[in-house]
């Protein structure tokens, strides 16, 4: 009688039997799987359901036995990690830079003109920009002149980014457009001079002077820079960058093309800090779709090592009574602060010297005293004092770019002393201070590939091996560090734990499918391992060819 009542019921209510399956609209088996939960457990398989979520984690066996679908991914034994995270990134600039002279690698000033020809023999700009020099590399270690430009370009505006964005190399036309002269002086850089006049060569603040005089580019040029970007980083496995800094105008139409489907990539935006973008948003509040998440500031608190425009609290070693420059005064840093914990969003600030670090981590520290969720960034918390270093926490984050450690250790302690270098692209002593660290690349200034982040991280060498043992060896990462730095902890310092990073039940299915098994092979082919697949919300958005 009770199993006829049972029977009854089922019928009425539709029950399941043991043969019926749960549909999912993926399923990927035959995998190896870091799932970088807490245990860091692995897996062979995962189910993902309506929405692009996880339904089901495990083996071969126990995804089969439970779920179906029309759309299985047989892995063939490759690895899966979380979809790769940059935490801190420029992608507008990376798509601009694509329309634009590319110079990076060039070997000498020479080098450079002669890549500036050619892309002007084929596009005859009437305002010629390009990004990528630096003059580090070169034989001759100094900076380029004004003169150098003219004699190839007497009437055409060249306007030639440094690779870290801090410097600009200019020619006479240009500097005649921007109005720069010997006596420009802008709080917060550098014009520098030779013989009394601008050599070329502007540090920080007075390069807004000539970027307000470039042609202005319509909407179309910046989609197709944003989607040319895009493509680039779903290649080499990105599912979210965080973009540090854009305005208003940047985001807005990036919002529209995640909208539209046009663009799949998640983004992190970071609020440029200029007065009309902080109108804005702060009063609008943070704004948050499934593929955009709006609730921080960027802030500059000085330049960058490689230009000399960090801000040291001692001279630069090899520049005498130079300390570099504060972009951001410590008062404003102050106010910035309280106003932006006042609107609820997070701050974070670029800081590359020890006087730049100093002032940020005070500034932080004293508003947020009675907080212990605001995870607020230090980007790129580059040259420490070793006492300083306890200002760091869950609370105030340090988000390091490892490839910077490996580009620059070749001149670095030329810069600072064997003292400061000490407490210089310490990642493991701020990971042990704040407990996580958020990796990124900080591209175009470095190459997109996250697999260089990965092995510079734990290797912090060159691709050719150099130094043996690697540089200031006892600040590598583990493996298991590394690849958290890169999906858990990147997406906890955006406030997106809960939905991502980890492949876990309730997340959004966003992974990359690895060429090699990134956390057993040889640390000198991490370097080689390409994404194979790319998805997004279950979708597969790059297939490798």
């Amino acid at each position: 009688m009770r199993i006829l009542s049972l029977l009854l019921l089922c019928s009425l209510f539709s029950c399941k039997t043991a043969t019926e399956k749960i549909p999912a609209e993926l399923i990927v088996t035959n995998a190896n799987i870091y799932t970088v939960d807490a245990q860091f457990r692995t897996a062979n398989a995962f189910a993902v359901g309506e929405g692009g979520v996880i339904l089901g984690v495990g083996s071969d066996y126990e995804i089969t036995a439970e779920y179906e679908s029309e759309n299985v991914y047989n892995a063939q034994g490759k690895t899966i990690v979380p979809g790769l995270i940059d935490a801190h990134a420029h992608l507008l600039n990376l798509g601009v830079g694509m329309q634009e002279v590319d110079l990076v690698g060039t070997k000498s000033a020479e080098d450079v003109i002669a890549r500036v020809k050619a892309f002007q023999a084929q596009n005859q700009s009437e305002f010629i920009s390009g990004r990528g020099w630096d003059q580090n590399d070169w034989e001759v270690k100094e900076f380029p002149t004004k003169e150098q430009l003219d004699a190839a370009f007497p009437d055409t505006p060249v306007a030639l980014r440094r690779i870290d964005g801090h410097a600009l190399w200019v020619n006479s036309k240009a500097l005649a457009m921007a109005g720069v002269t010997a006596s420009t002086k802008l709080p917060g850089g550098e014009v520098i001079l030779k013989n009394g006049a601008p050599s070329g060569i502007l540090v920080d603040a007075p390069m807004r002077l000539v970027d307000a005089v470039r042609p202005a580019k319509d909407v179309a040029y910046y989609v197709k820079a944003l989607t040319d970007a895009e493509s680039n980083c779903l290649s080499y496995g990105l599912t979210t960058v965080n973009d540090a800094g854009l305005d208003r105008a940047a985001i807005e139409l990036i919002d529209s093309l995640q909208q539209a489907g046009t663009l799949k990539l998640r983004l992190y935006a970071m609020v440029s800090n200029a007065p009309e973008n902080l109108d804005h948003f702060l009063n609008k509040g943070i704004l948050k779709t499934d593929r955009l998440n709006v609730r921080s500031v960027k802030v500059y608190g000085d330049g960058a090592l490689g230009s000399r425009g960090a801000a040291l609290r001692a001279p630069y070693s090899d520049q005498d009574g130079h300390y570099g420059a504060m972009i951001t005064t410590e008062e404003d840093l102050l106010a910035l602060a309280k106003r932006i914990n006042a609107a609820g969003y997070q701050m974070n600030t670029h800081a590359i010297g020890d006087s730049a670090n100093i002032a940020v981590l005070r500034a932080y520290s004293e508003v947020l005293k009675d907080q212990t969720d605001a995870r607020w960034k230090v980007e790129h918390a580059q040259v420490i004092s070793v006492a300083d270093f306890d200002y760091f926490s869950k609370n105030i984050i340090p988000s390091v770019q490892p490839t910077h450690a490996t580009s620059d250790m070749y001149w670095a302690e030329d810069r600072v002393g064997p003292d400061r270098i000490k407490g210089a692209y310490s990642f493991k002593t701020l990971l042990d201070k704040a407990g996580l660290v958020a990796l990124g690349t900080d591209f175009p200034v470095e190459q997109v590939n996250p697999m260089l982040t990965f092995y510079a991280a734990v290797a912090r060498q060159d691709l050719e091996g150099y130094p043996e043992g690697g540089f200031l060896p006892e600040q590598k990462l583990s493996r298991e560090e590394a690849l958290k730095g890169m999906t858990i902890w990147a997406a906890y310092s955006n406030f997106e734990e809960e939905e991502k990073g980890s492949i876990e039940v309730g997340k959004l299915a966003d992974f990359t499918v690895l060429s090699a098994d990134i956390m057993t092979i040889a640390e000198s082919d991490i370097p080689n391992v390409t994404a194979v697949r790319t998805y997004i919300n279950g979708e597969l958005v790059y297939e490798q060819k």
